[in-house]
């Protein structure tokens, strides 16, 4: 198991919470930001704009991305080239195609072209990692978000994907592969161990990294103290 302090993997925060993504952004630990329209609809935020421009009043010196919410193309385009505009540090996320199943391939090499970064998301299989890729400007940076966890929650080993994905996506070396929607701890060391260059966290995630090499006598103890004592204060008899 390697220690924390060991792997090069660049952790990225995700969340829509004003204060937990000013937290994070504060954490040595974490290099980036991301959000994305779900996690704003559950955080409450009803003025897109608003916040994305007050969040990045604080954080100006570590990447945040932020997608688009059009399924019209050409509207994605017009989104894109305005949200590129609020900050350098900013990523603009666009979906691998929209929900008729069009693939954002074209606006993909347009915006990259334009010199747009961009945080192409959604992304489950190699095939779409190699269009994708094929798309991006190599002198322009970007993020490839593979969704590991997702594939993981179809029975499909995430790992082998991955580590075919650090691969194509060498042929752009301004051109990062994010583990994207990690389901345990564990997929950061496996993200390391592939060569991704970045993963997604949510905060609760960060809090489990005070086990990371725990004695597991000991965490078994815990844990049968964690039985007891919970039945005690339930108060259950037989």
């Amino acid at each position: 198991m390697s220690k924390v302090e060991d792997i090069k993997v660049k952790i990225f925060a995700d969340g829509a919470d004003k204060n937990t993504m000013l937290e994070m952004y504060q954490r040595p630990l974490i290099k980036g930001l991301t959000t994305n329209p779900s996690l704003m609809r559950k955080a409450g935020i009803t003025d897109y704009e608003a916040f994305s421009k007050d969040i990045l009043k604080s954080i100006t010196d570590k990447s945040l991305s932020l997608e688009v919410f059009s399924d019209d193309l050409e509207e994605m385009k017009r989104q894109a080239l305005m949200i590129s505009t609020w900050g350098d540090n900013v990523y603009v996320k666009i979906p691998v195609t929209n929900t008729k199943g069009q693939s954002t391939e074209g606006l993909v090499s347009e915006l990259s072209d334009n010199g747009v970064k961009l945080n192409v998301t959604a992304i489950m299989t190699n095939e779409q990692v190699k269009n994708v890729v094929q798309s991006l400007n190599p002198d322009v940076e970007a993020y490839v978000s593979v969704f590991a966890g997702r594939i993981a929650d179809t029975g499909i080993d995430p790992v082998p994907v991955m580590k075919e994905s650090v691969e194509i996506t060498g042929m752009r070396p301004k051109a990062e592969v994010i583990w994207a929607s990690p389901r345990e701890l564990y997929n950061i060391f496996q993200a390391d161990q592939v060569g991704c260059q970045v993963i997604t966290v949510t905060e609760s995630f960060l809090k489990k990294l005070d086990f990371v090499g725990y004695d597991l006598n000991q965490y078994s103890l815990d844990t049968v103290k964690m039985f007891y004592e919970d039945a005690l204060e339930a108060g259950y008899k037989l």
